[in-house]
């Protein structure tokens, strides 16, 4: 079973950036999909980015708008969430989850997901 972390997040101001982290020190995350997703009160979660292992990605360009990036760095077993151009409807939980089916192409479904940490707190003020 793998544990994972989300840090990063905050309260940063409408128009900046935060760099949010997703480790874990269960195992390797190397050959597994991680994908990010967000949730605002009273809405349903939704993917934003994800990556699987080999690098391809996949964006919700809905929601991030060309805004985020997504990269992993697997000699610090972590996974990246770059987030620019903070607007305050970015507000949400910000979940990393895992994805352990060795597809060669990630899903922003959170049904494809098997673990996924307990979220970090993103807030974009106005």
């Amino acid at each position: 079973q793998l544990h994972l972390v989300e840090s990063g997040g905050g309260l940063v101001q409408s128009g900046g950036s935060l760099r949010l982290s997703c480790t874990t020190s269960s195992g390797p995350l190397n050959p597994y999909i991680i994908g990010w997703f967000r949730q605002a009160p009273g809405k349903a979660r939704e993917g934003v980015l994800c990556i699987t292992g080999r690098g391809g990605r996949i964006n919700n360009a809905d929601a991030e708008k060309g805004r985020f990036a997504i990269w992993r760095d697997n000699a610090k077993n972590t996974i990246y969430l770059q987030m620019n151009s903070l607007e305050p409807e970015d507000t949400a939980v910000y979940y990393c989850a895992v994805d352990m089916s060795f597809q060669t192409q990630c899903d922003l479904s959170t049904a494809a997901y098997e673990y996924w940490g307990q979220g970090t707190q993103v807030t974009v003020s106005s």
